[in-house]
């Protein structure tokens, strides 16, 4: 199952976007998933200005740890879930656009380098 609209196509893949809240940590989560539901691109912006603490990409992390720079690439971007989507409980996704999220992405990815 595929959560937010379905926007982008290239080779029969599919990526949708969507935001979530935890109101327990005042958190936002911003989300690009996959066709299977795996989290490609992850934001979280923390507290009532939406200051960025992550913005991690799977592709990025796995290729830090393939050459052992993980560790620094969690300190500047944090990490994306490690689970699919299909085994998430207790969310209400909210639909973004590929631009709404993208926006939210370079914003978070400048806070984050500078």
């Amino acid at each position: 199952m595929i959560i937010g609209p379905k926007v982008w196509r290239h080779d029969e893949a599919v990526t949708s976007w969507f935001r979530a809240y935890w109101g327990e940590e005042d958190i936002w989560f911003y989300f690009e998933i996959d066709a299977d539901g795996w989290v490609m691109r992850q934001i979280e912006l923390r507290g009532p200005d939406d200051t960025p603490i992550a913005a991690a990409s799977m592709a990025e992390w796995q290729e830090a740890q393939r050459i052992g720079r993980l560790h620094q690439y969690e300190a500047t971007y944090g990490l994306t879930a490690g689970i699919p989507i299909q085994e998430w409980e207790g969310y209400d996704p909210q639909p973004l656009t590929s631009s709404e999220f993208e926006s939210v992405w370079r914003r978070a990815r400048h806070h984050l380098t500078t």
